[in-house]
């Protein structure tokens, strides 16, 4: 069975069991700093389970995508090891338990329709206290008591928030990968290759409250696991997960890329396997919009192409090959996931160019490991430190053994213990965070489980007549809240926007008989009603109390005009720069917009004025902007774009402008692209691995942006004497005057040096056997220091030169050692080294010429003396 329609099947299975399937999220958590990558299938559904959020429907599965990078070194290695991977999952928030999800299982895993296991050769492991699971398995599945093995580690337990005990199923491969009985590992959830886990049922039954207790949830969940690799070793009798179909075509490809048979050496055999898995995170990655960088994910993804790349020498694939193979991931991947083939071009460009820069990092590296092994051997020692042996591992990405193997040539050893130490202290710190990052919430709150319906009306009004119907203070709810308090108010409608999407709440104020309330923001609750954060100015807002509640609506006119502005913009973005700019977050505000979206490289201020101008012809057009409900198959077939890790419903709501801009979107927007009235940039930059910003203003904000652009100018005019007109050219004036100033001064520093130098001639004393003039001199900068050192090394041929001056509270060197002398061993950076060592500083140089610094002005003299010294023991 392919691994295609093992993933089909599953969720055939659960669609026909109620469930609501879930296409996969971005491998990039949305609005989850807690994580670095989407890891598990249960990881984007996480508020559901700690009741933040209510699903439409609380039976869902799905297929994730997941990326997991401890251990990256065991990858090609074992038969299972992955960076990418796919969970396959089923969840229940709050529904069924565990009597449906245990029989379910045992159906889809034995019946022909589906699996089709034998179920003679499945076991399973239960949590010892967990008489419930054993029950079920024992006496309505069936299993007898020696396929049943009870495991203290059965309890799925990461820190505060949801946990309980879990059940694991087993398929045994047979005696070919296991039959010693006297193996105390040989049984299901022992370290062994005969017991395969294929499926992994976790019974959320407990909160892990922050004391360290346990209570029961007030609603129990349902979280499972299963490798669509592991199903896919078993149903293709394959040895391992490589030998997949999921694997397969990758590692041919490669074979025939290379000339080099898989399945022929050890060796080889590690290097397809890490290509192939590694290749399959990079795409995946670079298609959600992770770009190769020195900092977090993006290093991460840099991290796995550069040791695929090494993996590739071992196959005789000197040249850039990686990219080559995206074709490939899109063959196997495509069918479920498009992105992969959608974004094709982008992704091979992204790796080719990593790919080049990486060969040439390697060469820098070579340079480095050659300064290393020559700094080892001038200071006597025969080995090269593990710790940099690690930075060339890390930093660089050469492998351990090539280290070994330039050591070995030039007489050296490596410390492999100091090398390992290294390697697990970054093993550890990967591990913490990632312990410290999983974590949930505790589930609960007074709103988890709050039904009663409030309308929005938002959209078409911006005051309403309302009732209150709920008020919540810390101590839950209340009847009432008087004056000078804050609370969270629900009314049965209202129009205040509750931020999400981007779009900042409303501002506003409750009124009613005796009583006022202003209104500073909102949140959604877990059942989607729009909670008030209120503050109580005047009287008392009672439950069932009637208000008129109204919208500040000079600041809603204000960021409807960003909002649509957005839209613009990302079109925009996406005519000039290129199809892969997706959004990567935004903040519509006020006062200002913010736009963050994925790009490979920098912007041109050519492009930035393109991009200005395309969004301002749209706004000048006066077109109109559509909002119309569509089903969600609807909107795909028209087109409309969604946004980055957006959550989308059946039905949504479709914001069109005219022919240019089609996108799902649930804020709120401008009628008519005219009410923008202009749209100014006025910041772009860099935040991250391939995320860029951009910041701009609208309406009113960009009219008070533009004056004051203008009062600058007019400040600039008036310090230079000129019109506004003329400013420019009044500048240009003075930057040439400059310029001649300082060609002038130039001159006069050269005569000066000249001067200076003529007078120090007489000053050349014999150190030793060897010429030396030491000095103080008077010169401003370390140019004007040089200037006088080259003077008097052509004054003075045979002289070894050694100048210090002072400049405000530190001092600077400068030594010449005449070409005759450095043939005999005098090196002036060395020299300097050591004089500027006097004052407590440092620095160093060529042979013949070289500079430093020092901290200490008043030891000046000391470090001359020491110039003397140094050069009559010579």
């Amino acid at each position: 069975m392919k691994a295609s329609e093992i993933r089909s099947k599953w969720l055939e299975f659960f669609a026909e069991k109620g469930h609501k399937v879930e296409p996969s999220a971005s491998l990039v958590p949305h609005n989850d700093p807690s994580l670095l990558w989407i890891n598990a299938g249960m990881a984007p559904l996480k508020s559901y389970f700690d009741g933040r959020e209510k699903p439409d429907n609380p039976r869902i599965a799905n297929s994730q995508k997941c990326i997991r990078t401890n251990d990256i070194e065991n990858v090609g290695k074992t038969r299972r090891h992955h960076t990418f991977f796919e969970m396959l999952g089923n969840f229940s928030i709050g529904d069924y338990f565990k009597e449906e999800v245990i029989t379910w299982a045992w159906e889809f895993l034995t019946d022909r329709k589906w699996i089709g296991f034998d179920p003679e050769k499945l076991s399973v492991t239960v949590y010892p206290e967990d008489e419930e699971a054993y029950k079920l398995w024992n006496e309505k599945i069936g299993l007898p008591a020696s396929r049943i093995v009870k495991l203290e580690d059965n309890f799925w337990d990461i820190g505060e928030g949801p946990c309980g005990p879990c059940t694991e199923i087993f398929y045994d491969r047979g005696e070919a990968y296991g039959n010693d009985a006297s193996d105390p590992e040989l049984y299901p959830g022992g370290e062994n290759e005969r017991y395969l886990e294929v499926w992994n049922l976790v019974f959320s039954q407990f909160n892990h409250n922050k004391d360290g207790s346990y209570t029961p949830l007030p609603n129990k969940n349902i979280d499972t696991g299963a490798g669509l690799e592991r199903f896919a070793i078993i149903l293709q009798n394959v040895d391992s997960n490589f030998d997949t179909d999921l694997f397969q075509p990758i590692i041919q490809q490669t074979a025939a890329l290379a000339g080099v048979k898989y399945n022929h050496s050890t060796e080889t055999d590690v290097a397809f396997k890490v290509i192939a898995d590694h290749i399959r995170t990079v795409a995946f990655a670079v298609g959600d919009g992770v770009l190769p960088s020195n900092e977090g994910r993006g290093y991460v993804i840099r991290r796995l192409l550069r040791r695929a790349v090494r993996y590739g020498k071992v196959i005789g694939l000197d040249k850039p090959f990686l990219y080559s193979l995206t074709a490939v991931v899109g063959d196997i991947m495509g069918v479920y996931y498009p992105e992969v083939v959608e974004k094709r071009e982008f992704i091979e460009k992204v790796i080719a160019t990593e790919e080049e820069q990486f060969h040439r990092t390697l060469s820098d590296g070579l340079g480095i490991l050659a300064d290393i092994s020559a700094r080892a051997k001038e200071q006597g020692q025969a080995q090269i430190s593990g710790g940099d042996a690690f930075k060339l591992y890390d930093t660089y990405g050469f492998p351990f053994d090539l280290t070994e193997d330039y050591a070995l040539e030039h007489g050296l050893t490596v410390d492999r213990e100091g090398f390992d130490a290294a390697m697990q202290e970054q093993r550890d710190r990967a591990r913490s965070a990632r312990q410290e990052t999983e974590s949930m919430k505790v589930q609960g709150g007074v709103l988890s489980d709050y039904t009663v319906k409030s309308e929005f009306i938002g959209y078409n009004d911006t005051v309403c007549a309302a009732n209150v119907i709920a008020l919540v203070t810390e101590e839950g709810f209340v009847e009432q809240v008087g004056e000078g308090q804050s609370c969270q108010v629900i009314l049965d409608a209202t129009p205040f926007y509750a931020e999400s999407g981007g779009q900042v709440s409303d501002q506003g104020v409750l009124e009613g008989e005796g009583v006022r309330a202003r209104v500073e923001g909102l949140f959604k609750a877990p059942h989607g009603q729009h909670v008030h954060l209120v503050t109580v100015e005047a009287g008392e807002l009672k439950v069932h109390g009637a208000v008129q509640a109204q919208v500040d609506s000079d600041k809603r006119r204000d960021i409807v005009k960003n909002h649509t502005a957005t839209h613009l913009l990302h079109k925009a973005l996406k005519e000039v720069l290129g199809d892969h700019v997706n959004q990567a977050g935004s903040l519509v505000e006020p006062q200002r917009l913010r736009f963050d979206f994925s790009h490979f490289g920098s912007i041109t201020p050519e492009e930035l004025a393109d991009i200005e101008r395309r969004v301002n012809e749209q706004i000048w057009k006066g077109t109109a902007v559509v909002i119309e409900k569509k089903s969600i198959d609807e909107a795909k077939a028209m087109g409309a774009m969604a946004l980055f890790g957006e959550k989308y419903g059946e039905v949504v709501r479709v914001v069109q402008v005219g022919d240019y801009s089609l996108e799902l979107c649930g804020g709120c927007h401008v009628q008519n692209t005219s009410e923008i009235g202009i749209f100014k940039l006025i910041g772009e930059s860099g935040i991250g691995s391939g995320v860029r910003r951009i910041e701009a203003v609208t309406g009113r904000s960009a009219y008070h942006f533009a004056e004051s652009q203008v009062d600058i100018l007019k400040q600039s005019a008036a310090i230079l004497k000129s019109s506004l007109q003329d400013v420019p050219k009044r500048v240009e004036a003075l930057q040439q005057q400059l310029k001649e100033l300082s060609r002038e001064n130039e001159s006069l520093q050269g005569k000066l040096s000249a001067i200076e130098a003529g007078q120090l001639s007489d000053k050349v004393i014999t150190a030793g056997t060897t010429k030396l003039l030491a000095a103080e001199v008077q010169a401003g900068s370390m140019d004007a220091l040089r200037t006088v050192a080259d003077e008097l090394k052509s004054k003075l041929s045979e002289t070894v030169v050694v100048l210090g001056a002072v400049m405000g509270d530190k001092v600077n060197f400068v030594v010449s050692v005449p070409k005759e002398l450095v043939d005999k061993g005098l090196h002036a950076g060395k020299l300097v080294k050591e004089v500027a060592a006097v004052c407590g500083g440092g620095g160093g140089g060529r042979p013949d010429m070289a500079q430093a610094g020092g901290k200490d002005a008043s030891k000046l003299q000391a470090a001359l003396k020491r110039a003397e010294e140094l050069v009559a023991g010579a």
